[in-house]
């Protein structure tokens, strides 16, 4: 079997941008040798000394509890496992629009654990600040590679890091691959940094 290649995702599971470049991984790795791993990144330590509108830093408040209970499982178990709870997350945030009903946020992180076969009372992580500093940690690898400037999601692999791609909707099949190569290349490309333009069109999840 052909060796893969690890390509490290640093995500917050309120992030949709981040939710459609994992699921576009996912499905480079049908048809290219990568092999995704997921950590964690957070939304609120990335604004906490940005200057953002009310309403955004009220909910990226919220983000911060189901980013503790990824942390709490990604503390005691594999990639693999925080990979699927990241899934039964953002399936739910994002495909189901549970993000629109934060008073059920709580409910709908324990059926998310439930569907990736890990206990409930992770969700108990939400309230509590005993993991913030593998929060922290994992936010500081992330950004550290790409700047300050940006966001989630970050990729890195073969010691390349960068911002993004922010695609909508995920390319499916070779099509993902393509921009698996194109994004390589000019990710690999020394001396390159950006290029980038407006978005038009709001997160397509399919």
């Amino acid at each position: 079997m052909t060796e893969r290649t690890p390509v490290d995702l640093w995500f917050d599971p309120f992030c949709p941008y981040a939710w459609i470049t994992s699921r576009w991984l996912l499905e480079v790795a049908k048809v290219r040798p990568i092999e995704p791993r997921w950590h964690i990144m957070s939304l609120n330590v990335l604004n906490e000394d940005k200057d953002v509108p009310e309403t955004y830093r009220e909910m990226i408040a919220r983000a911060i509890g189901p980013v503790r209970v990824v942390a709490a499982v990604q503390e005691k178990y594999d990639s693999d496992t925080v990979g699927r709870l990241y899934t039964e997350l953002g399936v739910r945030f994002h495909n189901q629009g549970m993000l629109k009903q934060l008073d059920r946020l709580r409910e709908t992180v324990e059926e998310a654990l439930e569907a990736a076969g890990l206990d409930r009372g992770f969700a108990d992580a939400m309230d509590s600040e005993d993991h913030d500093d593998l929060v922290r940690a994992s936010h500081e690898d992330g950004i550290g590679r790409v700047g300050q400037e940006v966001g989630t999601p970050v990729i890195s692999v073969e010691g390349v890091a960068f911002f993004g791609p922010v695609i909508t909707p995920a390319p499916k099949g070779e099509d993902a691959g393509r921009l698996w190569d194109g994004v390589r290349l000019v990710a690999g490309t020394d001396g390159f940094f950006e290029i980038k333009r407006s978005r038009t069109r709001p997160p397509i999840f399919d």
